[in-house]
């Protein structure tokens, strides 16, 4: 099946789970026909369409409740309940029952499009033992205030200066039709005070949801501002690639459940909505907000730990390491590389009209 016609049918499909704003969706074309590595992040329905007949060798590994839709974008920083530094997988909007090697074939196939300047085998590499060495350990969260020090580094060079963040939330305009009940009252349960007065707006981000329903809620309270996002869920892309059609529940909470993770106490999932907390340090980053001279190796071996870290939740952490070990040396990368040359074909091919 040709990717204009994987995209039609799966925007069918997803629109007949949740609303879709046209403009977003337009937007969301526009920006799969800019770049591959942009078209990579919008295009997950169509990974877990073809990644099974590219890497079937690989679909016996051992099963995890995964992230799908993983990349090096996909990573970001939040305050746990102790309000500590958090750093880790920002977005689980994807999430499923897969292969371990899924999240990790993605994770690596995305670094080799985004161009990440470290040599390609030595970032392959650091992935594999970053998920190795978490599975050995247990798995650990990635608090930044005692330890990581480079990451640390790399992750709030963005902090810096908040008040762009800020302005640009409150530079969006307020919503002229009234946002479904639904969100408006998701939001209200995780705003820090009843009775606060909101401006609400309609946001435009990420990729692999351009086309949904998505509102930020920002007020003024005791000296600054905050904000609360709620954003419509449907169920995996997954569904679509396996089915074609039909249902099936969103695992978006349970894999923050049981994940090795020090939690935002912020992102929760309400009925149909995911809702969480927004500002500067609450954020997912992209590679530009990262400083230019940065250890890449280091950052993709974190990437890899923390994939370990949300595998645990639902794998013997003996099963996965046995598997892994037992594959042949360099297999990531060619596995990656594969799948490179797919998303590239289909790139190409979408681009071209």
């Amino acid at each position: 099946m040709k990717i204009q016609k994987s995209t039609a049918r799966y925007e069918e499909w997803l629109a007949k789970h949740l609303t879709i704003i046209p403009l977003d969706l337009q937007h969301k074309h526009e920006q799969m026909s800019a770049a591959l590595f942009p078209f990579m992040r919008a295009t997950y329905y169509r990974w877990a369409q073809i990644w099974p007949e590219v890497c079937g060798d690989l679909l016996s590994a051992p099963v995890v409740l995964g992230v799908g839709d993983l990349h090096v974008e996909n990573f970001g920083t939040w305050r746990d309940s102790e309000g500590r530094l958090i750093w880790g997988i920002n977005d689980f909007d994807e999430t499923w029952t897969l292969p371990y090697t899924n999240d990790l074939i993605r994770l690596a196939t995305s670094a080799l499009l985004a161009k990440m300047g470290c040599d390609e085998k030595l970032g392959m590499e650091a992935i594999r033992k970053g998920y190795l060495e978490a599975l050995e350990a247990g798995g650990r969260p990635i608090a930044l205030a005692e330890h990581h020090g480079a990451l640390r580094q790399m992750a709030t060079a963005r902090l810096h200066q908040p008040e762009a963040f800020w302005e640009k939330l409150h530079a969006l305009p307020e919503v002229t039709e009234e946002p479904p009940a639904g969100a408006l009252n998701a939001i209200a349960r995780h705003m820090p005070e009843a009775g606060l007065h909101w401006h609400v707006a309609h946001r435009v981000a990420g990729l692999g949801s351009l086309g949904r329903e998505r509102y930020v809620a920002v007020a003024e309270w005791r000296g600054g501002s905050v904000a609360r996002e709620a954003k419509a869920l449907a169920p995996s892309a997954c569904v679509w690639a396996e089915q074609g059609k039909g249902t099936a529940p969103v695992l978006y909470q349970k894999i923050l459940d049981c994940a090795v993770r020090c939690r935002d106490p912020f992102v929760r999932l309400e009925k149909r909505w995911i809702v969480r907390r927004l500002a500067p340090d609450c954020s997912r980053i992209e590679l530009s907000a990262l400083p230019k001279e940065r250890d890449e190796t280091r950052l993709l071996h974190a990437m890899g730990w923390e994939t370990a870290n949300v595998h645990l939740g639902s794998a013997k952490a003996r099963a996965l390491a046995a598997d892994l070990k037992a594959r042949p040396r360099g297999w990531l990368y060619r596995e990656a590389k594969k799948m490179e040359k797919a998303v590239i074909a289909d790139f190409e091919q979408y681009a071209a009209g």
